[in-house]
């Protein structure tokens, strides 16, 4: 019989706002410069927390490695008087699969 595997979610509400709250945070106390470490640590969050046909996915990204990219993309919005803040949303979105991994089954 072939093993089953299963794809599944299982974080909860009060753990999502937790961490939500400590993102936030951390964003705006630091006037949004560690914006990337609270990303990462949303991602990381919803990573840890995902099954895909019955293996975890992983996050190994850093706020560190976003950072350059998130003062280019902080630049390139003001030179081009915001036009390409259009473009950060996916720019993230890729560096953040970039970073994401399926775990190996135990």
């Amino acid at each position: 019989m072939a093993e089953e595997r299963n794809s599944y979610f299982d974080g909860k509400l009060l753990q999502l706002w937790g961490w939500s709250i400590l993102a936030s945070l951390v964003t705006e106390f630091t006037l949004g410069i560690c914006a990337p470490w609270g990303i990462c640590m949303i991602v990381r969050w919803f990573s840890k927390h995902t099954v895909i046909e019955g293996k975890r996915l992983v996050f190994d990204g850093t706020g560190a490695q976003l950072l350059g990219n998130w003062i280019k993309w902080l630049l390139l919005t003001i030179i081009t008087l915001g036009i390409y803040g259009w473009w950060t949303p996916i720019r993230v979105s890729k560096w953040v699969v970039k970073h994401l991994k399926i775990a190996d089954a135990e």
